[in-house]
């Protein structure tokens, strides 16, 4: 049986987790392959508001497996802390939730040297999430790391040390940057270990393997977004893993004939939290709408997200990467009101016009070139069906899949899982 991926195709925060949510019906496994407590997956449902930082978004279905694959890095507080607030929905998570032993953890003090790096860059800093991500992968890719399996090992402490004291002899170059009590993190991180090992720890590419074989219905669900990808995002300002469809392969042990339906996720606008290069991004009334009506403030980091018009190379050079079978476009019911809806589809370089995605988008290098569509007034938010759409937004719906060259399946237009239309 084949595995469907979904993703978010710009810089991240573009609906997965409740796109995620209402797909799980159709699924008895969902499977996170990459990042960490940094991923913020809301999900809405009978009036109230979940997020999701590290555990899959389908955990709330009665059937579902939800699986962390060895390419997530789990803090084990933040974990607990989710734990803890999903405890009075009766979730029987020692039958539900699975942890790859393979997965990495990130300790205190990869978070001490998150915030004292990014201290130290000043004006240059990339806009972390100050969780310890990139520490972490460090010591991963470094050999370093600690990973799940290794808490029920007799040696376990003495790993701990050994990687702890490494870190706070790094983290003497930075006395000035931060303060810390280091006998008080560790006693909140050793609490929610044991925590973790009231969890079931498997072998998560021979669980999945299995499944494969059983015939089971397998959803590999991303993080971030792709144009924050570690080797194909707006680098340096990305995040440690990779967003795009290979980190499924990596992050799961999933080979790569095994993919089945790649859906990628995208606003009808294009947001940005923290640093790095928007070409779209916008700076008047416009924007402020964007971001006002949109709520648009980071689930993780309560950061207000840059909000600009629907870039079109960035998302073609996304769907190619990551090889998209079917869209998703999340929040046009934001865009309800102006009357008319400007579209990136292309830009202006030292070299020319261009329509890919060049080495560089910094606003020196490039600048975005738009056409104008006409909008709609209509209050998208109580529509159960797509003939009930606008004529305005069908045209800039059907217009996005001519240009795209991928078919648009299923439209939200409200924060609620109910408020998704299939199309």
């Amino acid at each position: 049986m084949s595995v469907d991926l979904l993703l978010g195709l710009q810089w991240g925060d573009e609906g997965k987790g409740k796109i995620v949510d209402v797909l799980t019906k159709e699924y008895d496994i969902i499977a996170r392959f990459q990042g960490g407590p940094n991923a913020g997956h809301t999900l809405k449902f009978d009036g109230v508001s979940h997020v999701l930082h590290t555990i899959p978004s389908g955990i709330f279905h009665p059937t579902a497996i939800n699986i962390v694959g060895n390419g997530v890095v789990i803090d084990p507080v933040i974990f607990k802390q989710e734990l803890d607030k999903l405890a009075p929905f009766g979730i029987k998570f020692e039958e539900k939730l699975l942890l790859s032993k393979k997965a990495h953890l990130i300790l205190p003090t990869h978070r001490l040297l998150d915030a004292a790096s990014e201290a130290a860059k000043g004006k240059a800093k990339i806009g972390s999430t100050l969780k310890g991500i990139g520490p972490t992968y460090m010591d991963k890719t470094g050999r370093n790391g600690i990973r799940v399996g290794d808490i029920v090992l007799e040696n376990w402490k003495t790993k701990y040390t050994t990687l702890r004291n490494k870190h706070l002899k790094m983290l003497e170059g930075y006395e000035d940057k931060i303060e810390f009590d280091l006998e008080e993190l560790e006693k909140v991180f050793f609490e929610a270990i044991e925590s973790l090992k009231q969890l079931p720890l498997i072998d998560s590419e021979h669980y999945l393997h299995t499944a494969q074989k059983e015939g089971k219905k397998i959803l590999a669900e991303g993080a971030q977004g792709s144009l924050l990808d570690i080797d194909f995002g707006t680098y340096p300002f990305v995040t440690s893993s990779t967003t795009t469809a290979a980190g499924a392969c990596t992050g799961l042990g999933i080979a790569p004939n095994a993919v089945g339906e790649v859906f990628g996720i995208f606003k009808a606008y294009t947001t940005r939290v923290g640093s790095g290069p928007f070409p779209t991004e916008l700076f008047d009334e416009v924007g402020e709408t964007m971001g006002r009506v949109g709520n648009e403030f980071g689930a993780t980091t309560g950061r207000a997200r840059r909000c600009g018009w629907l870039d079109l190379v960035a998302l073609k050079y996304a769907i190619r990467v990551n090889g998209v079978t079917q869209l998703m476009m999340m929040k046009g019911d934001v865009l309800s009101g102006f009357d008319t809806i400007k579209v990136c589809t292309s830009y202006t370089t030292k070299a020319g016009t261009v329509d890919y995605l060049p080495f560089s988008i910094d606003p020196e290098e490039v600048s975005p070139n738009y056409i104008e569509l006409p909008g709609w007034q209509e209050d998208l938010t109580k529509l159960t069906a797509e003939d009930e759409f606008p004529d305005t937004f069908k045209q800039y719906i059907a217009y996005l899949e001519e240009a795209l060259e991928t078919p648009i399946k299923i439209v939200s237009v409200g924060p609620d899982r109910k408020q998704t239309i299939f199309r």
